[in-house]
């Protein structure tokens, strides 16, 4: 392990939050060939909207504010690794951290914050090189095949990874905290009750689950509502953990589990649910989800839709799109639409709990924190790298607004099988 090997070892610990040291003075001259780096390190501040950040490249050049009002700092292993990075921020720094050219001093999280916050004015006067760069970006197709692929990609990663920092409920979605003291299992078991008291969910009706994760949301609504739920997934490693898990809490003649595509769901139900599978979808495929929803549900019944979303449409970050999430895509409410309006279907109540997300991450990136040693066993110190990335760069991306998490009910348009109230989402 060479000397930046060891300060990316002990910035690690130090992105997880626990503060830094304060760092020298900033100068702009520590070496041969300093002059040059310290201009890359301002042109790059200056593309990312001259953030509270210092930047540096190592024992060469360091730019940024006076060291105490600085959030954090960011040093490059060599001009080798600016260089890429200043061409196209988005995508280039995921890697250089992911592979260990990057060291953070500071709260990874904050540090994510503060950049987006200052870059979003940037962005909108980017260069051409970025421009062009970004319109020749690709996102992954979601077609039957395609869908199969980009799930297999990151959910078949193994069971056991997920389960070290998912909490008990290994649910992957948006928790739902009702106090500020409420635990991740709490707010994911709250979560899961606020959506099944939006379905108004009857024992005996019949429940259809679009994408149902390892299983956790079905069992739940079997088990306290008893209600007989199909649940479509195309993972075959979440499919395998979910009807282990019925079978073992004797709930398998309630729920099945079908290891298919939202696509070919057959049969009438009471009720439509999908929580976290509409950012696999893509936009495309709208119009299509709804035929699927509307001869679900025929005349009558209820649904709700649960996704990650955008105020405006715009892809999803492309490092994560790209490395942790293929196919996946944000959208907005306007493009939720398309899901609605070509089926008559009406939407009864939209509520976003995009502060609740991030709250969730943060939960998550302590667990995941905690477990880093194991996880770098069962994969290699770049896998934990970027992992703590994504996390963290999510949690930023929903304290500033960047992200929103959208949960939309519906009903078909001539249905009056709808509330008057909302009297039933608070129970006494």
């Amino acid at each position: 392990m060479n000397a930046f090997d060891e300060s990316l070892a002990s910035s690690s610990e130090r992105a997880s939050g626990s503060g830094r040291p304060p760092p020298p003075a900033p100068v702009e001259s520590a070496g041969p060939g300093s002059s040059i780096d310290g201009w890359l390190l301002t042109r790059l501040r200056a593309v990312l909207g001259d953030p509270p950040v210092e930047f540096a490249v190592k024992e060469r050049a360091l730019v940024g504010p006076a060291a105490e009002s600085a959030v954090a700092r960011v040093t490059f292993a060599n001009r080798r690794t600016l260089m890429p990075i200043l061409a196209d921020p988005p995508l280039r720094f995921g890697d250089a951290y992911s592979e260990g050219s990057v060291a953070i001093d500071g709260d990874l999280a904050s540090l994510l914050e503060t950049v987006y916050r200052s870059g979003l004015a940037a962005a909108k006067s980017g260069s051409l090189l970025r421009r062009a760069t970004g319109a020749l970006r690709r996102p992954h197709k979601n077609t039957l095949a395609g869908s199969r692929d980009n799930i297999h990609h990151h959910y078949d990663i193994g069971n056991a990874f997920y389960s070290l920092w998912l909490g008990r409920t290994m649910a992957y979605t948006c928790a739902y905290y009702p106090t500020e003291d409420a635990t991740l299992d709490e707010a994911q078991v709250a979560k899961m009750d606020h959506v099944c008291r939006k379905l108004r969910l009857k024992a005996g009706e019949s429940v259809v689950e679009a994408g149902c994760g390892w299983g956790t949301l079905a069992l739940h609504m079997a088990r306290n509502y008893g209600v007989r739920v199909r649940a479509f997934n195309i993972s075959r490693e979440q499919v395998a953990y979910a009807r282990e898990r019925a079978a073992r809490e004797g709930l398998s003649g309630q729920v099945e589990y079908v290891e298919d595509d939202y696509r070919n769901i057959r049969g009438r139900f009471d009720a439509f649910v999908s929580v976290g599978m509409l950012e696999h979808v893509g936009v495309a495929n709208y119009e299509a989800l709804g035929a699927v929803i509307r001869r679900a549900l025929q005349g009558r019944g209820r649904g709700l839709i649960h996704s990650i979303g955008r105020n405006y449409p715009a892809p999803l970050q492309p490092w994560i799109e790209k490395r942790i999430f293929p196919g996946a895509y944000p959208p907005s409410l306007g493009e939720m639409m398309g899901i609605f309006e070509p089926s008559n279907l009406s939407i009864l109540d939209v509520e976003n709990l995009r502060l609740h997300y991030a709250r969730t991450l943060r939960d998550w990136l302590v667990l995941y924190e905690n477990a880093s040693e194991r996880v770098r066993q069962m994969f290699d110190e770049k896998f934990v790298r970027m992992w703590r990335l994504y996390l963290a760069g999510s949690v930023a991306a929903f304290t500033t607004g960047t992200l929103q998490l959208f949960q939309v009910v519906f009903a078909p348009g001539e249905s009056n099988d709808v509330p008057l109230t909302r009297a039933h989402l608070y129970p006494r």
